[in-house]
């Protein structure tokens, strides 16, 4: 699943790096950071400023997102198959995270096969919520840095320095933290893993702080300003498919 945010599949040389959000979104702030609600969305448009990002060029599918009415809610349909494509929320501007909680409930309904996220050829998951930081590059190391700068250079978006992504895995155990297969720049932590929840609603709530300490703490004492928050699938490198639904998300304190 290649590093969130939208990632390209390699840079330079074999490296996979995050498509990021353009302009930030011009947005009220209140006692947190608005996040467009799926659910008060007029119609069946997905409600701005949510987008979707694929990889450049159109070369691999684009994830599909729609909005639909299940269990008496209007929700997220999130529908993989042999795809790739984030649906990324930007912030009006960088926001301090300051004790933020991330929330949301998901609901897997078809089971992605074969995904192995230790594994470039497995990087894939049919459910995933991310946050975006914009951490300061001298954080990174050397070579890093420089790849990120290329990669900001080519796409003209300011690609997140540190993303974390919470994902439904097939095989891996709740609370396994790793790396994503192509880049560094995105860690992932697993909520919920397997089949025994397949068509149940799952709420989770997290703290972006302790979580970024845990997956980041070794490049960065402090919580950097999260830019964007992004829900997404992919399937493209197992070449499978999956489908699940995403209720709102919501930042606060």
């Amino acid at each position: 699943m290649k590093p969130v945010m939208p990632m390209t599949k390699r840079l330079g040389a074999g490296l996979a790096v995050l498509l990021c959000a353009g302009a930030p979104a011009t947005q009220a702030q209140t006692s947190g950071p608005a996040l467009t609600a799926f659910s008060s969305a007029p119609g069946g448009q997905l409600p701005a400023p949510w987008r979707v990002v694929g990889v450049p060029g159109g070369k691999i599918p684009l994830t599909r997102y729609a909005l639909v009415e299940l269990d008496g809610r209007k929700v997220l349909r999130v529908e993989a198959a042999k795809s790739y494509g984030n649906l990324v929320h930007d912030l009006p501007a960088a926001v301090p995270e300051a004790g933020l909680r991330l929330r949301w409930r998901w609901r897997l309904d078809e089971a992605l096969r074969g995904g192995d996220l230790r594994r470039r050829e497995g990087d894939d998951s049919p459910l995933k919520v991310c946050a975006l930081f914009d951490m300061p590059l001298a954080r990174l190391g050397l070579i890093e840095r420089n790849l990120l700068r290329l990669a900001r250079a080519a796409s003209g978006e300011k690609l997140p320095s540190a993303t974390l992504c919470y994902v439904w895995d097939g095989t891996l155990a709740p609370g396994t933290l790793l790396p994503n297969a192509y880049s560094a720049r995105v860690r992932f932590i697993v909520l919920d893993s397997g089949e025994q929840r397949l068509g149940q609603w799952v709420a989770h709530s997290r703290d972006l702080g302790a979580d970024f300490r845990r997956a980041f703490g070794e490049e960065s004492d402090t919580v950097p300003p999260l830019q964007a928050v992004l829900v997404g699938a992919d399937a493209d490198n197992t070449g499978g498919r999956s489908l699940g639904h995403v209720g709102d998300v919501t930042l606060s304190p």
